[in-house]
């Protein structure tokens, strides 16, 4: 996994960093991490192929949501939903 600011995105803007990523990492995959307004961004410019989502089941009364259904990107993406024996559901979405 690459790290350090250029997997950062060096302080560019969530659209920027995807680029800057895949020049820093040469040949090698890359991965992308953030919190809500970040991966909402990400989807809003259509930029990336994979994204694994973890869903925990927690009400913590407070937080922003990511989408309002995970159902709002299946012309995308294709969805693989797998639970867990912690709860936690994983879902796994692939670029169409």
């Amino acid at each position: 996994m690459l790290r350090g600011p250029a997997a950062r995105g060096g302080g560019a803007a969530p659209a920027e960093a995807p680029a800057r990523a895949k020049q820093a990492a040469g040949d090698r995959d890359v991965r992308l991490g953030g919190g809500v307004a970040t991966v909402r961004e990400l989807i809003e410019a259509d930029l990336g192929d994979t994204m694994h989502i973890a869903v925990a089941p927690v009400d913590l009364g407070r937080g922003e949501r990511l989408w309002e259904s995970h159902t709002d990107l299946p012309d995308r993406f294709h969805l693989e939903t797998v639970p867990s024996p912690s709860g936690v559901t994983h879902l796994w979405f692939r670029r169409r």
